[in-house]
């Protein structure tokens, strides 16, 4: 029996779950803690991190596991723990009140507020002694005679929190015009950004950012910008040859912390996943680098093996430790290399970069590369089909010693948002290179979202143990949409689309705000917070707003409601002053303002062969088109309505802003007219 058990031993999240037999006496975040805060007027101290944090984890051994500290915290506060994984409402609001103190955020988050769940202070991580001092001289402050200042400073912050982003920065109603000179603008201002040498941006630790990439492949695409297309390469490269990608077992870590993707922090998100694929599928559509192809298929292989649930949603992520080290399962000393490989061990450390006093820390090696196969061969002197075949024997022979090792572990709750996105990765993955495995993993995730995680006419936001807890937010209707459109256009099932307009009826009649034209984070119907968000900004995962742009625009297009792709339109010019100086942090509302500067293509396939059209028209990279398609001449859908198959031949109908061209019986002619 643990010697202590607290409140969050009710719960499912992992995160919380590891904090269950802490000496705190830790509440989930709900109604229960803040009316005991309220009841006892006592302070609340709320604590967010996730499962797969590593300093998360250092604080809760050093701190939380700590019996004095704990009585400590226990005497003063209610202690609320968050994991920002289920609850990135509540994330987002005390994160926003951290950085109005002038902190820089990051998790572990730690906030104190006052029993109406207002913050006055707050920071991240805390080393014992100085976390000690901070819980003592707060709690006693609050009990004294600053309380009411303490108050006072929780109304200001409060008073912030409830100013919108739109007033923060100056942003508004303005005409939803586009211009090819506004965007050079914008690619200029992008472009001081990159680093030129390792590719990324120019600053370190360096993310992936797949929402910038993907957004240069579409600007290259609409411009034919050569330096454009060399950034793209070029970081897609180094970032697949670096230690930031699982030589061995496929994957990505969440970032890397020096400038050359070389030492990762070692956890591997889902959501991280899902867009790399996506990115790297487009990518090898404009390129055809069969480097790019790899990285797909041993990244959807990595989540098949190591993140996916029997019934078919997928798991968050693994963790960045195991055994208390960071990175432990994924390194190998040279003299480990030797006993894996024996007379192979020279190559092999000569292609991934090993040597004896190691690449990292502690003589550890991390697996990466510094140049591609062709050079590599050439410069041993072996066959490229010789090296190909070693390489696949290598990455066996170190995954079986993996293996052997502890595990990091898995955080195996199951997010909306997250599913869609590597939904949508895998969806683009079968329409790229046509392989049904991808489509067959995809349509059970679909099937997954459906049976487990709609809420009525609305989703949930999580999944675990059978139980759905949580009412689902912007994001995971944003992308669920996002993700069932893509799904209608790589089979042309139109239940697909059906749920995809519904799911969109729903977040315009309960997450729109027509003071501002843009969408809540929260649904009406759920919790109310101190404050009640939008989110505006294309982090690592793109803004729920950007989102759901796009999804009007598309949709709009696709059911021929024009009240939809205004509304896009409309959400679009309020940011886009922004946009063009501060592009870095806007790229998919970028790649929305690409989309608009020139017309969508709408292109409905109809007739006996529709289906091996969409496939070959699917292996091209077209990222402003609208697809609809049918065997039978029944379907209801606009975009097919008046449009046979002529000559009981299989017809394309290429068209923008609904004006059609000649109808045509072959994708390379759809292609011209493109």
């Amino acid at each position: 029996m643990p010697a202590y058990t607290n409140f969050l031993s009710r719960e499912t999240s992992p995160y919380l779950l590891q904090h269950a037999h802490n000496p705190v006496n830790w509440y989930p975040w709900g109604e229960e803690a803040l009316q005991k805060a309220r009841a006892e007027q006592k302070p609340i101290l709320v604590s967010i991190g996730y499962a797969a944090c590593h300093w998360c984890h250092v604080m809760e051994r050093e701190s939380f596991e700590n019996e004095p500290i704990a009585q400590i915290m226990n005497e003063y506060f209610v202690c609320i723990k968050v994991d920002r994984e289920e609850r990135p409402d509540v994330d987002q609001v005390y994160m926003d009140a951290v950085h109005a103190m002038g902190v820089q955020g990051g998790w572990p988050l730690n906030v104190f507020l006052n029993p109406d769940a207002k913050p006055f202070y707050g920071g991240t991580y805390f080393p014992p002694r100085n976390w000690t001092q901070l819980l003592t001289s707060i709690g006693q402050a609050y009990q004294g005679e600053h309380r009411a200042e303490l108050d006072e400073s929780a109304e200001q912050f409060a008073n912030i929190l409830q100013t919108s982003d739109l007033a923060k920065y100056s942003l508004g109603p303005a005409a939803a015009t586009v211009s090819d000179k506004q965007f050079e603008l914008l690619l200029d201002n992008l472009g001081g950004k990159f680093d030129r040498e390792r590719g990324g941006l120019n600053r370190a630790p360096k993310f992936p950012m797949p929402s910038v990439w993907r957004f240069l492949l579409r600007a290259h695409h609409l411009t034919g910008n050569q330096d454009l297309f060399d950034q793209i390469n070029r970081t897609l490269r180094e970032m697949a040859w670096g230690g930031i990608y699982d030589q061995a077992g496929g994957g990505f870590a969440r970032y890397s912390v020096d400038e050359e993707w070389l030492a990762p922090h070692f956890e591997k998100m889902l959501y991280d996943n899902g867009q790399l694929v996506s990115l790297y599928v487009e990518a090898y559509q404009a390129t055809k680098d069969e480097l790019y192809k790899k990285v797909v298929y041993d990244t959807v292989e990595f989540v098949r093996r190591e993140l996916t649930s029997p019934e078919g949603g997928f798991y968050s992520s693994l963790d960045a430790d195991s055994e208390g080290v960071e990175g432990k399962f994924y390194v190998f000393t040279k003299n480990e290399l030797r006993d894996i490989l024996g007379d192979e061990e020279l190559m092999f450390s000569a292609y991934y970069n090993c040597t004896a006093a190691g690449n990292w820390e502690h003589g550890q090696n991390i697996l990466h590369r510094r140049q591609s196969n062709e050079d590599f061969a050439l410069a041993h002197e072996i066959a490229p089909q010789v090296l190909a075949e070693l390489v696949e024997g290598w990455k066996k022979k170190i995954m079986a010693a993996r293996a052997k090792r502890v595990r990091p572990a898995t955080d195996d709750k199951i997010l909306t948002g997250w599913n869609a996105l590597m939904l949508n990765g895998l969806i683009n993955a079968y329409r790229a290179f046509g392989d049904k495995s991808f489509l067959e993993l995809a349509l059970r995730n679909a099937q997954f979202i459906q049976t487990n995680l709609r809420n009525g006419s609305g989703l949930w936001r999580n999944y675990k143990a059978g139980r759905a807890t949580i009412a689902g937010f912007l994001e995971d209707y944003a992308l669920v949409i996002q993700a069932y459109m893509n799904l209608y256009e790589a089979t042309f099932d139109s239940q697909w689309l059906r749920e995809a307009a519904a799911l969109t009826d729903y977040v315009q009649e309960n997450f729109f705000d027509p003071a501002e034209n843009l969408f809540f984070y929260t649904d009406a119907n759920g919790e109310a917070l101190i404050a009640r968000k939008k989110e505006l900004f294309d982090n690592v995962i793109p803004a729920s707003n950007s989102l759901m742009a796009h999804n009007l625009h598309r949709l709009g297009l696709h059911l021929e409601k024009a009240p939809q792709s205004e509304l896009a339109a409309i959400m679009l010019a309020q940011v886009q002053e922004l946009m063009i100086k501060e592009p870095q942090h806007l790229t998919n509302w970028a790649s929305l303002y690409a989309a608009f500067l020139r017309p969508t293509a709408e292109i409905a396939i109809v007739g006996p062969e529709a289906e091996e059209a969409r496939k070959e028209l699917s292996q091209h990279f077209l990222p402003n088109v609208v697809l609809a398609g049918s065997l039978t001449p029944t379907d209801e859908l606009p975009l097919l309505q008046q449009r046979p198959a002529l000559g009981g031949q299989t017809t394309l109908y290429v068209c923008f802003n609904r004006a059609c061209q000649q109808p045509v019986h072959t994708v390379a002619e759809a292609l011209a007219q493109l």
